[in-house]
């Protein structure tokens, strides 16, 4: 491999590590047309059939407060409200969201290739804004499965399924992380 290839490789392969969810933010926006950027070059993800599957839902002030109202409600009816104030608190401090679904299809293993597809979409995404210096944590928890998630957002749930709930903006923290070793995760077969 030339030696600027290694190098290139090498820069990577630190971007790839480097990558982490954040939790905290820093108050400061993101410019819209960063974002934009982030999807422009997630649409070049592996798409079998060339399918394109992705749509992105970039969510303005009132989806934004509508969805927190939502999650503070959720969060309240199961746990209190005091942790649902809480919670209110929390999202209200994220600068920005959007939210990714995956076209389906009535064929399963299009299905599946197709929102596989779209993780792979995910993956571009977080890492152009990574390398801009703009964080992420992607969520798919209880809210996404919310009728009124859909409702709130215009998503028809026959025509699309919600891949995932993301979060963004200049990260407050970077938490550090390890991983198992090789040896755990690799099964050389013969």
């Amino acid at each position: 491999m030339p030696e600027t290839g290694r190098a290139l490789a090498d820069e990577l392969a630190t971007l790839l590590r480097g990558r982490r969810s954040i939790d905290l933010f820093a108050p400061t926006p993101v410019a819209t047309s960063i974002l934009l950027e982030a999807i422009e070059v997630a649409r070049w993800a592996p798409n079998h059939r060339l399918t394109e599957p992705w749509r992105f839902y970039l969510l303005g002030p009132a989806t934004r407060a509508a969805l927190i109202e939502l999650a503070v409600e959720l969060e309240t009816a199961a746990k209190g409200e005091r942790v649902g104030a809480a919670r209110r608190e929390r999202l209200a401090a994220v600068p920005g969201f959007f939210v990714l679904t995956a076209r389906r299809s009535e064929e399963p293993l299009l299905d599946r290739e197709d929102y596989a597809a779209c993780c792979c979409a995910a993956q571009n995404l977080l890492l152009y804004l990574w390398h801009r210096g703009i964080g992420t944590k992607w969520t798919t928890g209880g809210i996404t499965r919310q009728a009124r998630f859909y409702e709130l957002l215009g998503i028809d749930a026959a025509k699309e399924q919600v891949v995932g709930f993301f979060w963004y903006g200049v990260p407050k923290v970077v938490p550090t992380q390890a991983r198992r070793a090789l040896a755990d995760i690799v099964t050389e077969r013969p």
